[in-house]
This record gives structure tokens, C-alpha cells and sequence, in this order.
């Protein structure tokens, strides 16, 4: 489609395969399958649940929210349900605002969701994005309970100063869609790889090394990460930056590619399934995306 090997896509993201939904399967249908998982793994009913947040930045519509349609398909009324738009880092937005309200006491379960179609605004002429994205969703049901473990911190951060290094140009207040806007492809994402590059490295480093140091825990201590999974030579990077050894590191880039705000949640859940978290270990989720907006959250399993 676009000129370009399987060959230089590897060694530049570490991509070898990804998952496209097909054209009848909307956002909120993925996110239904990964929160009907969540609900039965937790062991209740879907009645019990408090609040819905989906972490998105490619709803099934502008409006209503994606997870007001979740709501209607999983058979709940009268809770809060509402989008995040954070891009990568919106599950782990999520994540913090459902923290938020569980210690509050104000909800028993909280179901997060990141779930993307980002195969439908990827333009597939433009050989910068096209190699990179792909679909998926993910979810996990929160509640709090007596003792240390479970969540220890959230960490949630943005700079609008960076919006202008991934986004979406049109279909929105500034350009509304028109026959110009989708003539001239501006409805697909757009993105500068090299800059983002550059900050995605440094920032990360500094988020990690500052939720850590938070908590009063070193790298050593830490069991598992689980980045974003954007591009492996990010996350390689970031890991040599803090001395953490690549077996520390959750990677299934290889097989979903950039799936925005479901990576984590995705990831999270091939971990939990493959045995490498344990009771008591030391979970460290981070990610970054368009914003620029970047999330880490320190869990105690």
C-alpha cells in the first residue's frame, strides 16, 4: 500500500502483526467483549456496577458518549457513564478518576475501559502512521477493600503546548466536516514521530522515576512494567534510562501494534494470564499519547 518492508517496520516499532476490526463491529462492541470478560472474572453481576468510563478517542459517534452505548448493552441504568479523551494514556486517566471516586466511597465498582478503532482514521497513504496502529479494547473492574495493597498512586499529567504533535485536524468546532476536510485527508491522524520521540523518552523516564519516588520504592523493586505500548525503541529507551531489565518489561507490541488508550488494559491482562504478576508484587503502569497527556499508576498486587 505504501512503500515500506516488514523489515524496516520491525526494526523501527517492533511491529509484526496487528488486528483490524471488521467494518460491522463498532468501538463499543469491542469494549462490550472486554468489560463482559472483566464482569465475569470479578465475579458479580453487571447490575452491581457503579459508574462506566471509557478511555476513547475514537467513539462509535461525536455524541452520545461510547460509554453511555456500553451502558445500554451491558443492561445498566441510572449510573454515571462518560468518555475520557486522553488518547494513550485514557485508561490510565480512568484509572486515577475511578481511584478517586472508590476512596471517596462514593462507588462500590468501577468499570474502566480503553478501547480504539484506530484502523478508521488511519490514512493508509501515509506511510509515517499507517505501519503503527491498530484495534483493540481492554477493561478492568476496580473496588476498594481493607489493606495495602491494590492501587498506591495515580499519576496524571498534560501540555497542551505539544497538541500540535498528534491529532486529528477535522470533524470537530475548528473544522467542521466539509467536502474540503475530506478531500484533503484531514479527518485521519496526523503525527510527528520524531518530536513526539524525543519527549515520549524524556518524559517517561521522569514520570516513572517521580511515581517511584512517590511511594519511596526503587526500579529494583518493581516486578513488572507495564508501558504503553507505542514502539518498542520507546520503551526500550525509557527502560535503559531507568535500569530496569527488558524480563521486567510487559511487550506484545509485536502482535496488537498502537492500539491508543486499549494497550495498557490489554497488556495488563496478558500479564495477569501468563502468571507473571503474583500476589504482593509491584505493578508499575505507565503511558503518553496525543496532548500531550501522560499516566502512570503504582499498583501493589
Amino acid at each position: 500500500m505504501v512503500d515500506t518492508s516488514d523489515e524496516w517496520i520491525t526494526e523501527r516499532t517492533g511491529i509484526k502483526e496487528r488486528r483490524i476490526a471488521d467494518s460491522s463491529i463498532s468501538t463499543s462492541d469491542i469494549a462490550l467483549e472486554a468489560s463482559k470478560k472483566a464482569i465475569k472474572d470479578a465475579g458479580i453481576k453487571a447490575s452491581e456496577i457503579s459508574m462506566i468510563i471509557v478511555g476513547t478517542i475514537t467513539g462509535d459517534m461525536p455524541m452520545p458518549a461510547t460509554a453511555c452505548l456500553l451502558q445500554k448493552k451491558l443492561g445498566i441504568k441510572d449510573i454515571p457513564a462518560f468518555d475520557i479523551n486522553a488518547a494513550c494514556s485514557g485508561f490510565l486517566y480512568g484509572i486515577s478518576i475511578a481511584d478517586g471516586f472508590i476512596k471517596s466511597k462514593s462507588c462500590k465498582y468501577i468499570l474502566v475501559v480503553g478501547a480504539e478503532m484506530l484502523s478508521r482514521f488511519t490514512d493508509w497513504k501515509d506511510r509515517t502512521t499507517c505501519v503503527i496502529f491498530g484495534d483493540g479494547a481492554g477493561a478492568a473492574l476496580l473496588t476498594g477493600h481493607n489493606g495495602k495493597d491494590g492501587i498506591l498512586s495515580t499519576h496524571i499529567h498534560a501540555d497542551g503546548n505539544f497538541s500540535d504533535l498528534i491529532k486529528i485536524p477535522a470533524g470537530g468546532s475548528q473544522k467542521p466536516t466539509s467536502e474540503l476536510t475530506v478531500r484533503e485527508r484531514m479527518h485521519f491522524i496526523k503525527m510527528k514521530g520524531n518530536e513526539t520521540f524525543k519527549i515520549a523518552v524524556k518524559t517517561l523516564g521522569s514520570l516513572v522515576e517521580d511515581t517511584l519516588k512517590h511511594n519511596g520504592i526503587t526500579a529494583q523493586q518493581l516486578s513488572l512494567l507495564i508501558p504503553h505500548q507505542a514502539n518498542k525503541r520507546i520503551i526500550s529507551a525509557v527502560a535503559e534510562r531507568l535500569g530496569i531489565s527488558e524480563d521486567k518489561i510487559m511487550m506484545n507490541i509485536e502482535k496488537y501494534g498502537n492500539t491508543s488508550a486499549a494497550s495498557v488494559p490489554i497488556a495488563l491482562d496478558e500479564a495477569v494470564r501468563s502468571g507473571r504478576i503474583k500476589p504482593k508484587d509491584y505493578i508499575l503502569l505507565e503511558a503518553f499519547g496525543a496532548g500531550l497527556t501522560w499516566a502512570s499508576a503504582l499498583i501493589r498486587w
